[in-house]
């Protein structure tokens, strides 16, 4: 297992591709746009979780196994795909309006029951604009949570269970990105009160589904694997990967990430057309076959670590 990142003296990659691709095939500025229809998705898919959080408050605290069955095997995708609607929010892929978007965001966030919403924004957008760079991009892990976890297949495990919890600590360490502002303040008074009545209406066990559907969503379940598809690598000279399986269906297109990197002003719905107009370009990526394989690789193979990713060289 390597102790260190991988260093590259590159530039990530996707800026140069993003010119060649629109040389070589202009017509996919016609992609770039918005899809409001986004926002009747993420009504229904919150309406959905309130609804199976309704029922298991009902059952009572003593069916908690069934909210855990619920929860990985219906909550986990249903959340999930909301962190794709706050997604796409962030890129203002949904609506015009920054406030509007934001305002989809948190909502969509309510399920979740931690107020993520407006920090992923302003950190996945530092993000794209500087992947790789140490100081400013909270998806790569921070030294100390790199060696904690190491390669041993039970704290990878540990890892994903807990991964919402350990991307709370990443924006401390991030320069000059505070994700502190009013939205922010409004997303967790939004959030403080759709859990207080949760569990004032509909009981523990409600509570205990929701929580269960944010874990799963993002952690110790295959859709869990959606993060190490996007930027963990063994191999550095390509540190993104795209996934085009069957659970795109149900994940907004989000397996479709270099094409996202390469062009983040087009809505999830589009994403796919990016590769059949420019094949030239992706087919000679590697991408990722499924996401349990990935998931249970990640997991088992001691090559893995949080380590395996690729941080620019001048800020080493």
């Amino acid at each position: 297992m390597a102790g260190t990142f991988f260093v590259s003296a590159d530039d990530q990659p996707h800026p140069a591709r993003t010119q060649a691709i629109l040389k070589a095939h202009p017509e996919i500025r016609e992609l770039i746009g918005r899809n409001p229809w986004t926002a009747i998705i993420m009504l229904g898919v919150v309406g959905l979780q309130i609804a199976i959080a309704f029922f298991m408050g009902r059952l009572g605290l003593h069916y908690w196994w069934a909210a855990l069955l619920a929860a990985y095997c219906i909550g986990a995708f249903a959340n999930h795909c909301l962190y794709v609607v706050v997604h796409d929010a962030t890129h203002r892929l949904i609506f015009k309006s920054r406030a509007t978007n934001y305002l989809v965001a948190i909502i969509g966030d309510l399920p979740n029951l931690i107020p993520g919403a407006i920090g992923f924004s302003i950190c996945h957008l530092a993000h794209h604009a500087r992947q790789g760079d140490y100081r400013a991009d909270a998806d790569l892990a921070g030294d100390w949570e790199a060696r904690l976890i190491g390669n041993r297949w039970y704290a990878k495990a540990l890892w994903l269970l807990l991964f919402p919890l350990f991307q709370l600590t990443r924006p401390m360490r991030l320069k000059d990105i505070s994700v502190i502002n009013g939205w922010s303040i409004a997303s967790l008074a939004a959030c403080a009160a759709f859990d207080v009545a949760v569990l004032t209406f509909f009981g523990a066990n409600a509570l205990l589904y929701l929580g269960a559907s944010m874990l799963f969503s993002i952690g110790l379940h295959p859709l869990g694997s959606r993060w190490i598809q996007e930027h963990f690598t063994l191999d550095p000279a390509q540190e993104t990967g795209s996934y085009y399986g069957s659970l795109n269906r149900l994940a907004l297109n989000v397996g479709y990430h270099n094409e996202h990197h390469d062009f983040p002003s087009v809505p999830w719905n589009k994403l796919p057309a990016i590769r059949r107009i420019a094949p030239e370009f992706y087919d000679t990526l590697i991408p990722s076959q499924t996401w349990t394989r990935l998931w249970l690789t990640f997991i088992c193979d001691p090559r893995y670590s949080l380590y395996s990713r690729v941080l620019r060289a001048e800020i080493k």
